[in-house]
């Protein structure tokens, strides 16, 4: 067979032959027929024709919800669709999204179609090297409260999130283009509060400033933020679409990391029976288009996702699977310094702790937000016990003291 790119789904149902069903995909996927074609017409489809691979069948006493599942593979020939990702996915689980309880659980890409993607730009290395930070996780921070304020409140914001010595910090996704803080004014205003800042700490501090608009405007708007200093951007992957992130990560004028966030996600993911499954959304699809980072709910805070699946994310963006850069894993949301240990547990060094509450909502300000993680940070990487160490620093004892420490 030539060229293939391969499809795992996850079929649910009281099927009596899910092997019949897998063939029926399988063909009406790719040539449509096959059983009522006449032989000469069959050798010449022959190559466009979707081919099962394996059907794994599990009965409801080895199921962990008690119903009868079909795990199915399917092979699509290259020569069906063009090498981009809406192409791919419409193929292999456009009209078939709709077709009942099945989900789409994985994807493995031709050697064809993979060389269509460079993948990140910069990845997990070179962020690091930007940084030059090599041997600790990364710390961002994020934007809160960013809706009606101006450019000068921006600024005092972004400052004292810099204080607090983290890596990164970045827009809230909900941060649009506004009369008040237009992207390129509000890089240069944030730019230079990172500038004064690094002058204090000595550290150097990325900025992924939230590209939105028009879709056909995102190149524009990408280009303007970095003609006016930005060094990294935000980008709503799932709202715009993964071949508007392969566009912006693939321009060799936007020379700057990408942080993908997972906003419509929720849509898409949670279920056992529907959608696409988490690891391949945003750990396999988001690093091929080109992500440097990958944003996706954590296992600890206050949305939340299984840790077997958060590891499989894990696993889909630092795999050498994929013959492109690794990208940073980010688990977020409701992460506070309480929970700094089981993230380094879970993921090692190569993570970014991302925070925002758990920063802004410090009762010694934001500074000290950003430096109680530092400090769990270390504390947890030197094999210290958190409440050990929150006796020693202020600013971890008053965040451990509000939020505690999650086991």
């Amino acid at each position: 067979m030539s060229e293939a790119c391969i499809a795992t789904y996850r079929l649910q149902d009281n099927l009596a032959d899910f092997h019949k069903k897998a063939t029926a995909i399988a063909v009406g996927l790719t040539v449509g027929s096959w059983t009522d074609l006449p032989e000469a017409r069959k050798a010449e489809m022959e190559k466009h024709l979707g081919r099962v691979l394996s059907v794994e069948v599990h009965e409801p006493e080895d199921s962990p919800n008690g119903e009868r599942y079909a795990d199915i593979r399917i092979a699509y020939p290259d020569a069906n669709f063009s090498r981009d990702l809406p192409a791919l996915l419409v193929t292999v689980f456009g009209k078939l999204s709709m077709d009942g309880r099945i989900k789409l659980l994985d994807l493995t890409f031709s050697e064809g179609f993979l060389s269509a993607f460079p993948g990140p730009k910069f990845g997990l290395d070179g962020v690091r090297e930007l940084l030059g930070v090599y041997d600790r996780p990364l710390l961002m921070s994020i934007f809160k409260s960013v809706i009606g304020h101006d450019l000068e409140q921006l600024r005092a914001q972004f400052y004292g999130q810099a204080l607090g010595g983290v890596d990164l910090i970045k827009d809230d996704e909900i941060l649009f283009e506004n009369p008040l803080t237009p992207i390129e004014k509000r890089v240069a205003v944030c730019m230079e509060a990172a500038a004064r800042a690094q002058e204090q700490t000595g550290q150097k501090l990325l900025y992924a400033v939230n590209v939105t608009g028009k879709t056909s405007k995102l190149r524009e708007q990408a280009l303007k933020a970095i003609d006016a200093g930005a060094n990294a951007l935000l980008f709503n992957v799932l709202a715009y679409g993964l071949d508007a992130l392969h566009e912006l990560s693939s321009d060799p004028e936007i020379a700057v990391p990408i942080a993908a966030h997972p906003a419509l996600a929720g849509a898409l993911y949670p279920s056992p029976h529907y959608g696409v499954a988490a690891p391949l959304l945003l750990g396999k699809l988001v690093r091929l288009a080109g992500a440097d980072l990958s944003l996706f709910p954590s296992p600890y805070g206050s949305v939340v996702m299984p840790k077997a699946e958060n590891m499989a994310v894990k696993e889909a963006l630092l795999s050498d699977e994929l013959p492109i850069r690794r990208a940073l894993p980010v688990p977020s949301a409701g992460i506070h310094p309480g929970v700094v240990p089981l993230i380094l547990r879970d993921f090692g060094q190569d993570v970014v702790v991302n925070a925002g509450g758990g920063i802004h909502g410090h009762p010694l300000g934001t500074a000290a937000g950003g430096q109680a993680f530092r400090e769990a940070m270390r504390a947890s990487a030197a094999g210290i016990p958190l409440a050990e160490a929150a006796r020693q620093h202020e600013a971890l004892g008053r965040a451990v003291e509000l939020w505690g420490i999650k086991a």
